[in-house]
């Protein structure tokens, strides 16, 4: 290995030493150069338009002109797309308004954002999928409505698809359309207030991210406005990994019961919960488990032997696609076992897809719709959304109003501000 860097590091010399040494050679002979570089590009272009070979072989090709040419374009692009997001990011409705005049109609709520992996439109609309998913979320929405929650559901469209979900995350909570890493590095480097800044700045709830995927620094995480970042290995798990998948969603939610909700004399959360089980490659799956049992995750090894081997699966699409569906169905399950089990009154549940998996389940779809859907328990919260037109129920109707994913935070902080007479809260 000592060799090997080594040899990178005299390389990357040697070829700085010659690139000075030819460029010292045309600066003293420039006549000579310039003459040469003439009639070598001549020959050139004239190989080119003949189409010269040598055994076969072009003497010269428009190949590498042609990339050079690209990249230049790239870069002129990437320039202009930073002048752009820029000046779009330098507009923010909110920016002016007082601590306590935001999120009015939330005041006293815990409100958990969570994003569900790779949880797209076709684990709603594929026929394959269509129906046990479908089974899934009434069961869920009839078991919450029992528990006394009632549920909205609508459509948007990530910016992504197949992966990039930290794209999506900062789309939705910055209201900016973040399409690529520039613009991804740009925003965490800037001043813009995401949701998540929004509410810690009315100091009225403690912020807290549970971000399982999570398994090195994650300095970003900074700029999101989080008072404190659950990594996995600060959950309390004890378990296997399913694949990607560190911990398991019913254990995180359960860690986040633990950590944070189920603490006493404790302030209002708002809570960015990123879950991981439904990540690719969706083999093995983890399953539900009654939730006394989870303990410190240990018994999700003997859960892990049970499972599927990603190596075998992927030989073949369809259990490509029966597997990604379970694990959604997991889930989602997760997330509805949670609310009808620990939340209240004063529990606000926003959960959404992140992004449309990966081609191989979405056989072709190009479609960038993720689900979206608001739970809670107070129905003064639903009626605040009620002019979004959204389906009742976990599921949204196939015509339910579709957003841009970067337009729900303004309609959400417009939706639960002050309204008619109503002052600051507080």
């Amino acid at each position: 290995m000592i060799g090997v860097i080594v040899l990178f590091a005299a390389l990357l010399v040697l070829m700085t030493l010659a690139a000075v040494r030819i460029t010292d050679l045309m600066v003293r002979h420039r006549r000579t150069a310039a003459r040469t570089t003439v009639v070598l590009g001549v020959v050139w272009i004239t190989c080119v338009t003949l189409g010269v070979r040598i055994t076969g072989v072009p003497l010269a090709t428009r190949g590498t002109a042609q990339m050079l040419g690209n990249r230049v374009e790239q870069v002129r692009a990437g320039l202009e797309d930073a002048r752009v997001f820029e000046r779009q990011a330098a507009v923010d409705a909110f920016a002016d308004t007082p601590p306590d005049r935001l999120f009015t109609g939330l005041r006293g709520k815990d409100v958990l954002f969570t994003f569900v992996e790779s949880y797209g439109r076709v684990a709603i609309d594929d026929p394959a999928m269509a129906e046990p998913v479908d089974a899934v979320l009434k069961e869920g929405a009839a078991s919450l409505e029992a528990a006394g929650f009632e549920s909205r559901s609508g459509w948007l469209r990530s910016p992504v698809t197949g992966a990039g979900s930290w794209l999506a995350h900062s789309t939705f909570l910055s209201g900016l359309w973040i399409k690529n890493q520039q613009r991804y590095r740009s925003l965490t480097t800037s001043d813009r207030m995401t949701l998540t800044n929004y509410f810690r700045k009315t100091g009225d709830w403690r912020t807290v991210g549970i971000v399982p995927g999570v398994r090195r620094a994650w300095p970003e995480g900074r700029y999101f406005g989080l008072d404190h970042i659950y990594d996995s290995e600060h959950l309390g798990y004890r378990g296997p990994y399913f694949s990607w998948t560190p911990v398991p969603d019913q254990f995180t939610m359960e860690a986040f019961e633990r950590l944070e909700h189920g603490r006493k004399d404790r302030q209002p959360i708002m809570a960015e919960i990123i879950l991981a089980s439904s990540h690719n490659p969706w083999s093995p799956n983890a399953r539900m488990i009654d939730w006394d049992d989870l303990g410190d995750g240990s018994v999700f090894h003997g859960i892990k032997k049970e499972g599927t081997d990603p190596a075998e699966v992927w030989q073949d699409p369809e259990r490509v696609r029966t597997e990604y569906r379970k694990s959604i169905e997991y889930s989602l399950r997760s997330l509805t076992g949670w609310m009808e089990r620990y939340g209240d009154e004063d529990t606000v549940l926003v959960f959404l897809g992140d992004h449309q998996p990966v081609p191989t389940v979405t056989a072709g779809d190009t479609g960038k719709d993720v689900p979206i859907t608001i739970v809670a328990g107070d129905e003064k919260v639903l009626d605040r959304v009620a002019d979004w037109n959204w389906t009742d129920g976990l599921k949204p109707a196939p015509d339910a109003p579709r957003w841009g994913m970067d337009e729900f935070r303004d309609r959400f902080m417009t939706a639960y501000g002050p309204q008619g007479g109503e002052g600051g809260g507080g």
